[in-house]
């Protein structure tokens, strides 16, 4: 009877969680848009959520912890676009590898903020950031990742829409870095870039990946 009883009240208060962590995710996201990861505050944060700080606290331990909630979370968005994209492309390899990029243009034009972040992630990662912690959110997302984009390129030999001397092992993580680099570039400096080269940041991006996908090709 207890077990029934209780149902009904747990539904509720699991939701309220699900909102008061996605209030403080949603405000700190706004906050290292705005100001940077470095300079934004977990005091500041709790203002900007509407909290208080003891509350904060029962989600998350400090900012870093909130960064990589962010980043998860940021992972498993772009991780389910990825899967719709490739699953309507075409059966070709090479169509599937295009919608993928293509995914990544979306993104810049559509979320440039979040890839605004994922490119302040990179920075903060590069001085201090722990891999196994990274490592452990990419195997939750997307296990056997490195096996699949592999296959990948091994479909596209086979099928003769790609190049026959790429490297199964190699060619779609160079791929992948590559454009992932010139995404987040373009989004960190945005009306700089277009100031300095005259072309705006979403043309530029199309440009860099249609010469990556004619270099792939037979």
């Amino acid at each position: 009877m207890s077990m029934t009883s209780s149902a009904p009240s747990s539904a509720p208060y699991r939701a309220h969680r699900a909102r008061q962590r996605r209030r403080i995710l949603a405000a700190a996201q706004d906050l290292f848009d705005t100001q940077g990861i470095d300079r934004v505050t977990v005091a500041e944060i709790v203002a900007a959520a509407g909290i208080r700080a003891s509350t904060l606290y029962e989600y998350f331990s400090n900012k870093e912890d909130i960064v990589w909630a962010l980043v998860e979370e940021l992972m498993v968005q772009g991780s389910e676009s990825f899967r719709r994209a490739m699953d309507a492309a075409e059966e070709t390899a090479l169509a599937k590898i295009t919608a993928l990029l293509r995914v990544m243009e979306d993104e810049l034009v559509r979320h440039p903020e979040r890839v605004r972040f994922l490119a302040q992630f990179d920075a903060m990662y590069a001085r201090d950031g722990s891999v196994e912690r990274l490592l452990a959110i990419e195997d939750k997302i997307m296990p056997g990742r490195f096996g699949t984009i592999g296959d990948l390129i091994r479909e596209g030999i086979a099928d003769g829409s790609l190049r026959p001397d790429l490297d199964p092992e190699l060619t779609m993580q160079a791929v992948l870095n590559a454009v992932i680099g010139a995404q987040r570039r373009l989004a960190s400096f945005g009306s700089r870039v277009e100031e300095e080269y005259g072309q705006p940041i979403e043309l530029l991006f199309r440009e860099s990946v249609r010469i990556i996908l004619l270099g792939l090709q037979p």
